[in-house]
């Protein structure tokens, strides 16, 4: 079945406020990418990205609350991955397998036991989205997940790709946008991704949309 979109990802409408998901007992928080070289001091920092910390907590928090599973995809390259300039790639050295860089961000409250999906293993592939060469379709599905909520780094980049991959197989991908950033100055590009996410049927929310308890953040 084909889910409904939004029409616009700055529609902020109060018929489509009300239509975004609500989480339950079918749904899962996914973290993308929170990994120290995304960060301001990182090889591919994604500016103020240290300023979504605390909203980040909050979702964790509230997921971890009520019991439902939280997961989180990281890039986990070997150093001579050929997406790296040194390999003729375009990226410089970033989530090297073991490397600080690739370590979650000090800041972040991850609950115990949470499931950690690595992409980007494979030296000769460039994997952007948590989806491609990896366990986290078959791990949603043995949670038998609905709607997957998405939050993380850069926008126009992992995140977009993760969330179109979701909604290519057949999920209900809901975007928190108060908690992803992109990793340019150039607001075009974040906002033409969330174009394409809300034309694949991701819709976009915030903290206020899912009835998070003001209290958590």
């Amino acid at each position: 079945m084909k889910l409904s979109k939004q029409t616009s990802p700055s529609d902020s409408s109060r018929s489509q406020a009300s239509a975004i998901p609500q989480p339950d007992q079918h749904s899962a928080l996914l973290l993308v990418d929170l990994q120290n070289d995304f960060f301001p001091g990182g090889t591919l920092a994604v500016p103020g990205a240290d300023g979504l910390i605390p909203l980040i907590n909050a979702y964790i928090k509230h997921f971890s609350r009520q019991g439902w599973p939280i997961l989180a995809t990281r890039d986990w390259h070997p150093a001579n991955h050929s997406s790296f300039t040194e390999q003729q790639g375009p990226w410089p050295v970033h989530g090297v397998q073991g490397s600080r860089g690739a370590q979650f961000h000090s800041d972040l409250v991850l609950p115990p036991g949470m499931m950690v999906i690595s992409k980007g293993t494979d030296p000769k592939k460039d994997s952007r989205s948590g989806f491609d060469g990896t366990s986290l379709a078959d791990r949603l599905e043995d949670l038998h997940i609905q709607t997957l909520y998405v939050l993380g780094l850069p926008t126009e980049h992992c995140v977009k790709h993760t969330v179109l991959d979701g909604c290519q197989r057949g999920l209900r991908v809901v975007l928190l946008t108060d908690a992803t950033k992109g990793g340019t100055h150039q607001q075009d590009h974040s906002s033409n991704a969330l174009q394409e996410m809300t034309d694949a049927g991701a819709f976009l929310a915030n903290i206020g949309d899912i009835g998070i308890p003001a209290s958590l953040h």
